[in-house]
């Protein structure tokens, strides 16, 4: 179960708790990670994608050489929910 979707202020209040993320033009949160060569780019690729399988919550993800950028949202509650966010967070944990 997705629980439910956030309303703008809750969305805002949990957006402002992963550094670098925004809201893009469909609504999803969003993040581009750039990385040294692609090499270390598909590499966080595929420790996300671990991340994605472990929680259950997959995001989109677009590799262009040594840039990734995940969008995310919960297409169970046709919005955000604290799933995206939690993913979010996981996310930058690996690039920490």
């Amino acid at each position: 179960m997705a629980g439910t979707a956030y309303n703008t202020a809750q969305a805002q209040a949990a957006l402002a708790q992963v550094q670098g993320w925004s809201v893009n033009s469909q609504g999803e949160i969003e993040k581009r990670f750039k990385f040294e060569n692609f090499v270390q780019a598909l590499a966080f690729v595929n420790k996300i994608g671990s991340v994605a399988e472990e929680m259950q919550h997959h995001p989109d993800i677009t590799i262009n050489y040594n840039r990734v950028t995940l969008s995310v949202t919960t297409h169970d509650v046709s919005g955000l929910s604290q799933k995206d966010f939690d993913l979010a967070a996981r996310a930058n944990q690996l690039t920490d």
